[in-house]
């Protein structure tokens, strides 16, 4: 098979080309279990059979809810493929009445969820969803119908021809999944994504992707709900590279250990997470150590790529990576090349302290429309540019509207959304897509995003305000967790702020400061609050007298998915936050 059409072509392709023993591992039990590409097909296979035999016809509707990426997703993906019916892939973080809001305007009959906490949210609205037909559990869980049942049944079944013919009626423009993005507003919108959107997206990346085929390991955890991990998913089979679930967020450092990875996806929070920690280990060094560790750090943070900064930079840039940095890859299981950060918009001060110690971080970006690569940078040849998120993909075009919006299309360009005409007709227009993200192209053909067209406010004196720009620069302080600027309206842009509380407690402890127990206590005190006064002070220069952040408010509690505060990406649900903390809101107004 020379060409890929359709998803279920890839692990065929995968058999004919680099046949792999650990197609996929997962952790079962304290124990790493792999799935060969030969096995992971045979129970698609089985999977597709026994769908048929219940009934499933093209065009049907399956859901998938798993709390962490395992191998049962990919197989149950494929499984479903097959047989002409669409994936739709749930995040496990969202609210009962989410689940139940999304299976119901699907119109899926059957959902297959990971564990029993996910099962417990599904239990509670499933009365409410009158065609739903079944619910069966990758774990073992009593009460409830295992996975495995469905492989044995389609082991049994005797149709194998009504597969081949099933199999050979799905074409590469048929709808394969509908996404429902995790809206910042209103009711999430049902991405459709037909096969060629996915395909042309895991081709139109391939040449970006500087591996040796059939020869590297990677380590996967972000939610494969997600279009951007799942298209990984998808490339990483394209070119043979063997694939491991992490155990959990928590459970990354160990992971890293164990498997060993060369290349993995992140999101900017976890990139953060991980350098708040290197950076408090090296804190809590002293004398000489301590010296060489802060002089590697500020060495690093003037990072530039393909030896800009000279010889005698690069000759000082090598001492820091023998005798500091090497540490930090050790501590990242020792072999990781590659690091591909999408989501979210990456600190370019990051993106420069991960470069200099000899982590390249390679951001992209995309939306779920558009599967999800729109463009994304490249080490090879110099297609890197720090605070870029690379050059557009060649299968994929770009234009800057006159406002600035960024429109782009191509075959990865989804045709809109399931039962919304309107909202479709909104964001798709003369073939072009509205990304609603403002931005610009240099000379060079780097796309650089400045800001969120929505999300940007006029100030009453008449002056454009774009937020995200400022939260990006303003979180790079290690005192503020998440940052949301407002001032629609008002005379001058004020900030909402949950201040990062681990960090405050740490830096009192240092300081000999007592900034009381509780977080209400920490907010209310006027150390911290000088300290966070003094770091948007640093900042606020980087902007326009009328962008710069004038007051804030500190919130007494920590922003997150199941509070409501974000949504499964980590991006901010600005009318909530609002909502939420109007108090302050009003008070800082007052």
């Amino acid at each position: 098979m020379s060409q890929i059409g359709r998803l279920f072509d890839i692990p065929y392709y995968q058999l004919q080309n680099y046949p792999l023993q650990k197609a996929f591992t997962t952790k079962y039990h304290g124990n790493w279990q792999s799935t060969s590409t030969q096995e992971y097909i045979d129970q698609a296979n089985f999977v597709s059979k026994a769908l048929l035999a219940m009934g499933i016809k093209k065009g049907d509707k399956i859901a998938l809810i798993t709390s962490t990426n395992r191998t049962e997703w990919n197989i149950m993906d494929i499984g479903i493929l097959q047989t002409g019916a669409v994936t739709v892939p749930i995040y496990p973080t969202i609210s009962e009445h989410d689940y139940e809001y999304i299976i119901k305007h699907s119109e899926s009959l059957y959902v297959f969820v990971s564990d029993n906490e996910v099962l417990k949210k599904l239990d509670a609205v499933k009365f409410n969803i009158p065609k739903l037909r079944g619910i069966y559990s990758f774990d073992e869980i009593p009460g409830c119908a295992n996975w495995q049942q469905v492989v044995t049944a389609g082991k049994e079944a005797l149709n194998h021809q009504e597969l081949e013919t099933a199999k050979a009626n799905v074409h590469p423009n048929d709808l394969a999944s509908i996404i429902y993005t995790s809206g910042t507003t209103g009711t999430p919108k049902g991405v459709l994504l037909t096969h060629e959107n996915i395909i042309s997206n895991v081709l139109g990346s391939e040449n970006r992707v500087p591996f040796e085929k059939g020869k590297y390991t990677a380590l996967s955890f972000l939610p494969c709900c997600h279009i951007f991990e799942r298209m990984i998913l998808y490339l990483y089979q394209y070119l043979g590279v063997s694939i491991y679930f992490a155990e959990s967020i928590d459970k990354i450092s160990d992971n890293l250990q164990e498997v060993k990875p060369q290349v993995m996806t992140v999101v900017p929070r976890v990139l953060e997470k991980v350098f708040d920690k290197i950076y408090a280990k090296g804190s809590e060094l002293s004398g000489i150590k301590k010296g060489l560790f802060f002089w590697a750090l500020r060495l690093a943070e003037n990072f530039k790529p393909y030896k800009a900064n000279g010889a005698f930079y690069e000759f000082k840039l090598n001492i820091a990576r023998k005798l500091i940095f090497s540490k930090w890859q050790a501590a990242l299981g020792g072999n990781l090349e590659l690091l591909v950060s999408g989501s979210a918009p990456l600190s370019p001060r990051l993106a420069r302290i991960f470069g200099g110690a000899d982590i390249a971080v390679m951001e992209g970006y995309g939306l779920t429309e558009t599967s999800p690569v729109i463009a994304v940078n490249d080490a090879r040849n110099f297609g890197w540019k720090i605070g870029s998120v690379g050059r557009v993909l060649d299968n994929v075009t770009v234009k800057i509207a006159e406002d600035g919006e960024i429109l782009c299309q191509g075959p990865s360009i989804s045709q809109g959304y399931f039962k919304d005409d309107e909202k479709t007709k909104e964001a798709f227009i003369d073939g072009w897509f509205h990304t609603g993200d403002i931005g610009m192209v240099d000379t060079d053909g780097f796309l650089f995003i400045t800001d969120r067209k929505k999300e940007m406010f006029k100030t009453s004196g008449g002056k454009y305000v774009a937020p995200q720009m400022i939260e990006n620069a303003m979180k790079q302080s290690r005192f503020i967790e998440q940052i949301m600027v407002v001032g629609e309206g008002q005379k001058m842009p004020a900030a909402i702020i949950q201040p990062s509380f681990d960090f405050i407690k740490e830096w009192a402890n240092r300081n000999k400061v007592n900034v009381g127990f509780t977080l209400e206590e920490v907010v209310n005190n006027e150390l911290v609050k000088e300290r966070i006064q003094k770091e948007i002070e640093t900042i606020n220069p980087q902007f326009g007298k009328w962008e710069q952040i004038k007051k804030f408010a500190l919130t007494p509690s920590v922003w997150s998915i199941d509070s409501g505060e974000l949504t499964p990406t980590l991006k901010l649900k600005r009318k909530i936050i609002l909502e939420k903390y109007k108090e302050l809101y009003d008070k800082m107004y007052s």
